[in-house]
């Protein structure tokens, strides 16, 4: 019974990051609290969201760094907590069976429980393979080591995928804020008559870092979250490897199965061969074609020069050259505007 209400005490005043007792509580707005230097070494992995915002790790609300405060309260309960010593009797209520009140020897293999020699004989456990624990132990603690080694192997990949992304993210950023000053600099030559274009090639640059970064974002979050699981797992493994051989026992077939299922969610990663880049007209190019000689088509009417001399038609039903038609980033547009002879606007 009291070991009971220290257990439930124990888990009201556990880190859920670092899964050990609370160590100078800090307090956010959602009521989560967490070891100050847990939530300081979180928030420098998390993603800053918006306004500088970071969010809590157990319900994901945000919240501003500087809103963190000290929680007294739960620190007197784990200092006090720390202070509590079980005493025999309860340490020997703790290895008796809750049903029978016998001694806890035995170990069921199919439920995965530590029972007692009533248990054994009972309707729910008849029939059962049931081993001394001293007997069985060695078989599961070996088990048990292995998924311990099996789980630092995904935390391991888990870390490295991580600062792979952190890495993709980085020259994500470099590489397009290359681009962008790129056609910042070949648009600043043609200002004056392609303001529209440039506008538009920032913009599908920055929505494309935009959609990487976020895609990108979102696997690291994926991965923060899946290492804390992962670290959740650990940190249960080891505390039953350092127990009693009881605490090793029970419900042992539950943390090896849950082990046994984790698996981490492989980052999206976007190839870099085959994006549009843009490349701007040669501005001089252009203006060598508009300064070509005009060709007269002499199989028609003859050609003549509207009134204000800048554009060319038939003189039997005059036609001027649509330049809207003309795209200025399409070099073949110019061509097919050469050969018309518009010269409208320029």
């Amino acid at each position: 019974m009291a070991s009971g209400i220290l257990m439930n005490i124990q888990e009201e005043v556990t880190c859920p990051i670092c899964l050990e007792l609370l160590t100078e509580p800090q307090s956010l707005d959602c009521g989560h609290t967490f070891c100050q230097a847990c939530i300081a070494a979180n928030n420098k992995e998390a993603i800053i969201g918006q306004e500088g915002k970071k969010s809590c790790p157990v319900c994901r609300v945000s919240f501003e760094p500087g809103n963190l405060r000290p929680n007294r309260h739960v620190a007197n309960i784990v200092q006090r907590l720390r202070e509590v010593k079980v005493s025999p009797e309860v340490e020997q209520e703790r290895n008796l069976c809750a049903h029978h009140g016998e001694k806890l020897q035995l170990f069921c293999e199919q439920d995965g429980k530590v029972i007692c020699w009533l248990c054994e004989r009972s309707q729910e456990h008849r029939g059962h393979n049931t081993f001394l624990m001293e007997e069985i132990a060695p078989q599961y603690q070996k088990m048990l080591q292995s998924c311990l080694q099996r789980l630092n192997g995904k935390k391991q990949e888990a870390e490295e995928l991580e600062i792979k992304v952190r890495e993709e993210m980085s020259t994500w950023k470099t590489q397009i804020q290359t681009e962008m000053q790129s056609v910042q600099g070949e648009f600043t030559k043609l200002r004056q008559i392609l303001d529209s274009e440039e506008a538009k090639e920032l913009r599908k640059l920055k929505d494309e870092l935009g959609v990487i970064l976020k895609e990108l974002a979102e696997s690291e979050n994926d991965l923060v979250q899946e290492k804390l699981l992962v670290s959740s797992h650990i940190s249960e493994v080891e505390r039953r490897l350092q127990g009693s051989t009881m605490e090793l026992l029970q419900d042992v077939n539950v943390i090896l199965k849950r082990s046994e299922t984790v698996a981490l969610k492989k980052p999206k990663s976007f190839p870099k061969e085959q994006r549009r880049v843009f490349r701007a007209p040669d501005l001089r190019e252009i203006l060598r074609v508009f300064n070509d000689p005009v060709t007269l088509n002499s199989s028609k009417s003859a050609n003549v020069l509207s009134p204000d001399q800048r554009q060319v038609g038939y003189a039997s039903s005059w036609q001027p050259y649509d330049a809207s038609r003309c795209q200025l980033s399409d070099a073949s547009s110019f061509q097919r505007f050469g050969s018309w002879g518009s010269f409208s606007g320029f």
